[in-house]
């Protein structure tokens, strides 16, 4: 198989330290919060306001990419969440800290959105789900062992781990600076859906919603957002306290068992997208990561909801992966991925910042398996919509067009 070319093998580790320091950082940021005398409703805030920047910024940060490229704003978010986490450390009141966190959600937005786009720039088709299961892998690894360097360091100041990770981001940005050549430019236009330079104009979001496809990516990457990125750190741990009768140790297994399961099947479904398409691991991604969420709430006993939680993560490490390779295959050829690319990421946001108030009002009122159901619910509608793509469009990334948006 062809090997990663060495730009692409850079943004791999700059994401992995990434993911490193955001999950560094967790474990003092809502105790760094409570220092400052306020509730926990209001030092849980400051947790939410990174994600709603992220949020709010995301339709201008694509546009960004667009007008200026990938690297320069790659670059740009790095620096910004390097400042605004040191000045995080030194923060002397609430809504210092408040303010320093959200300009954090700004940044990470503009590499966010820059890092897809360069991931489908610098990957060529043939190893694109490759490189995709390799970028969610980087990530998994920085959220599992981010947590435990942070709880080490806030023994010795809960400001230290932010001048660590900032540290750490500004050592990223120079590496990515210095050693990351220019992403290749995309191939000249066959017919007029160009721009002044010739090549194939950045697709709006409008033009890409047309497409069953893209509607099918956009909804599996929302199901990814409510299940793996929200539900499952907000909920899980509450089901396995109040539901299963379980302490606070346990809880950390299951969420270990899902991380397990999910780095499992995320060293395989890059290497299986790219010999057999992206529909075919897709669907059955789905499948198993509904069935392991559908039954969760009604897990008669810890050792259940174990197994049902490392299926459900299995099935993730499955699709997620893949839906990410199958919207490089969508924008590849394309200038900048435009606001198309900027809804894909919010569309995560969405389901990361609604699944868990929406599953947690169900939780309270109603129980946890309806919870669940309804969480596994988004992933079989995501299911549902990944089944009525064609099989020609995503069976064998041989075989597609050189310009999907104008099929």
């Amino acid at each position: 198989m062809k090997n990663l070319p060495r730009g692409l093998w850079i943004l791999l580790i700059a994401n992995a330290v990434i993911a490193l320091g955001f999950g560094l950082i967790a474990p003092a940021l809502p105790i760094f919060a409570k220092t400052f005398d306020v509730s926990s409703a209001a030092a849980g805030f400051v947790v939410s306001a990174f994600a709603l920047m992220r949020l709010l910024f995301a339709p201008a940060g694509g546009r960004l990419v667009t007008i200026l490229g990938e690297r320069k704003i790659y670059l740009t978010g790095l620096l910004i969440v390097a400042l605004s986490t040191a000045a995080c450390a030194f923060a002397q009141s609430y809504w210092q800290l408040l303010v320093f966190r959200a300009a954090g959600g700004i940044g990470s937005t503009m590499f966010t959105v820059s890092a897809m786009a360069l991931l489908i720039r610098l990957s060529p088709q043939e190893v694109r789900g490759r490189a995709s299961g390799y970028f969610s892998a980087g990530f998994l690894v920085g959220n599992l062992t981010g947590p435990l360097i942070g709880a080490a360091l806030v023994d010795f100041g809960l400001r230290l781990p932010f001048v660590v990770y900032a540290i750490a981001l500004l050592i990223a940005t120079v590496v990515v600076a210095t050693f990351m050549p220019p992403p290749p430019e995309a191939v000249p236009a066959p017919g007029g859906d160009s721009d002044d330079s010739g090549l194939l104009a950045a697709p709006s979001f409008l033009s890409s919603l047309k497409l069953r496809e893209y509607r099918a990516i956009l909804t599996s990457n929302f199901a990814q957002g409510w299940a793996s990125m929200g539900v499952r750190v907000a909920l899980v741990p509450i089901f396995v306290q109040d539901g299963l009768g379980y302490g606070t140790a346990w809880a950390g297994i299951i969420l270990a068992c899902y991380a397990a399961g999910n780095m499992i099947a995320i060293l395989v479904s890059g290497r299986l997208s790219d010999r057999y398409g992206r529909r075919p691991v897709m669907i059955p991604g789905l499948v198993v990561a509904a069935a392991g969420t559908l039954a969760l709430g009604y897990s008669p006993g810890i050792w259940v909801a174990l197994g049902l939680t490392a299926v459900a993560g299995l099935g993730s490490g499955l699709f997620a992966p893949t839906h990410q390779a199958a919207l490089g295959d969508m924008l590849a050829g394309r200038r900048r991925g435009g606001s198309a690319l900027a809804a894909y990421g919010m569309a995560s946001d969405l389901g990361a910042v609604s699944g868990p108030i929406v599953t947690g009002v169900i939780a309270d009122t109603v129980g946890f398996g309806p919870a669940f159901l309804v969480t596994g619910g988004v992933v079989v509608l995501a299911l549902v919509m990944w089944l009525v793509v064609p099989r020609e469009i995503t069976t064998s990334s041989a075989t597609r067009s050189a310009d999907p948006i104008r099929r």
